[in-house]
């Protein structure tokens, strides 16, 4: 999952480096809305601001522990 993850993000936001170890510090208001919204269709859960926390976007490993949470509540 993490690998198609990042290939998903990676095709819809090209100058972020989701190898880094702090993704966060990398993100603007509109990279982080496109991050929910690629992961929210693709994985049909639920996501809305209040899963926009630098706990859930430091690094790529923390953005598929988030959604991998979100089908688990499903």
């Amino acid at each position: 999952m993490k690998e198609e993850i990042k290939a998903l993000l990676a095709d819809a936001l090209p100058m972020i480096d989701f190898d880094a170890e702090y993704l966060f510090e990398q993100l603007d208001s509109l990279s982080v809305i496109t991050i929910l919204t690629i992961l929210s269709q693709k994985y049909s859960i639920p996501l809305d601001v209040t899963d926009a926390t630098p706990k859930n976007l430091i690094s790529l490993d923390a953005l598929v522990n988030m959604v991998e949470a979100k089908i688990k509540q499903q």
